[in-house]
């Protein structure tokens, strides 16, 4: 016994933690594509940038909500109690809480305490560590061996290479 917790000992467990997974992922993506943008269209107002992300990512996550919520009532058959929405929403909210991390690195800008590029690229590098500790997560959760953990990583990281690549294509 390591003393971590394991993993996956059951199949709600496991499908909780993929559905959170899956919302940090998609949330983290996310936010880096506004990230391009928002530094394309903003290159000094990392105040601007941060409302970007905010918006896009609350938009998608109220999408997020709603489409799952009708699909769970077309799957039940039945109309979706607030009760379960509220429980869609929670387990959603993963979405947004992949905005604070890079979020974060915006504020120093924000604040006048790096410059609103150097946020952005400290954004970027958070961004990166996120998914990277996604991919993680995910081996975990799958009790993959190294070589496979290194796999999964390096696409979870690859996504978000993508992105600072169409940043840099798009800013020089």
């Amino acid at each position: 016994m390591t003393g971590m917790p394991e993993y996956g000992t059951t199949t709600r467990h496991r499908s909780l933690i993929g559905e959170r997974l899956a919302g940090f992922v998609y949330g983290t993506i996310v936010v880096l594509a506004v990230l391009v943008a928002g530094a394309r269209a903003f290159p000094n107002d990392a105040g601007r940038i941060a409302v970007m992300i905010v918006v896009t990512s609350g938009v998608l996550w109220v999408a997020h909500v709603y489409a799952h919520a009708l699909a769970q009532s077309v799957a039940n058959d039945a109309r979706v109690s607030l009760a379960e929405l509220r429980l869609i929403a929670t387990r959603e909210g993963s979405i947004l809480e992949a905005t604070v991390p890079p979020l974060a690195a915006l504020l120093l800008a924000a604040f006048d305490l790096v410059s609103t590029d150097t946020a952005v690229w400290i954004a970027f590098g958070v961004g990166l560590v996120v998914l990277a500790v996604q991919g993680i997560v995910f081996a975990r959760v799958e009790r993959l061996r190294w070589p496979s953990t290194v796999l999964v990583v390096a696409a979870n990281v690859g996504l978000g290479l993508v992105l600072v690549a169409v940043k840099v294509f798009l800013t020089h």
